[in-house]
């Protein structure tokens, strides 16, 4: 309705995410409601925790078809549509693990470090044809997620001292970097993976 509202075009694709099934079908209704595609935001994602001495087959599978394979092909499907039409940009969400190791999620740290990787790569192959493909990777955000957290006043506090900023990062945050790597601003950007964390891995 939001959108709607700008006198802009909407469409909602609904599709689960977790194998590459629907990845072409995604890329034709999108063409065909919006009558192309010019930006991909690559923001589903999952998450497992379990010691890694223990942890299962199913969930670092769950996890890397996901946040990395289907990320791979859906951009890749994406990408073939940008290539003959001009160009286009592909916005990848990371995360501070892209960086840091994490303790007790080791598929996600596996398929965020491998996210990082894939950003460049595909920069590499693709920024000389019109594609610029860069990530944002979030820090701790004030969202639904990180309710837990920020209900526990310890561990709150130990987060907060943490972040230079000194306060949770707004969705705003993060959409101002979206907004900047999906514009003509970023034309000359490709292959980074931008920290949006308030500071925190300058700490």
């Amino acid at each position: 309705a939001q959108v709607l509202a700008l006198g802009c075009s909407f469409a909602a694709i609904d599709a689960n995410l977790s194998s590459i099934e629907p990845v072409q079908r995604i890329v034709d209704e999108t063409i065909e409601a919006l009558g192309g595609i010019d930006i991909l935001v690559n923001n589903a994602g999952i998450i497992r925790r379990q010691d890694s001495i223990d942890f299962s087959e199913d969930d670092w599978d769950a996890v890397m078809n996901t946040n990395l394979k289907t990320v791979f092909f859906l951009t890749q499907a994406a990408a073939r549509h940008m290539l003959s039409s001009g160009g286009g940009k592909v916005i990848n969400i990371a995360s501070l693990l892209s960086f840091q190791g994490g303790i007790r999620v080791p598929s996600y740290t596996a398929s965020k470090s491998g996210l990082a990787g894939l950003t460049k790569i595909l920069a590499n192959e693709w920024a000389a044809k019109g594609i610029n493909v860069n990530a944002i990777a979030p820090g701790y955000f004030d969202t639904n997620n990180t309710e837990a957290l920020r209900a526990d006043e310890t561990r709150n506090r130990s987060i907060l001292e943490r972040i230079p900023a000194g306060r949770w990062g707004q969705p705003s945050d993060i959409g101002g970097a979206a907004v900047f790597l999906a514009s003509g601003a970023s034309d000359y950007v490709h292959g980074v993976t931008l920290p949006v964390d308030g500071g925190w891995l300058a700490r």
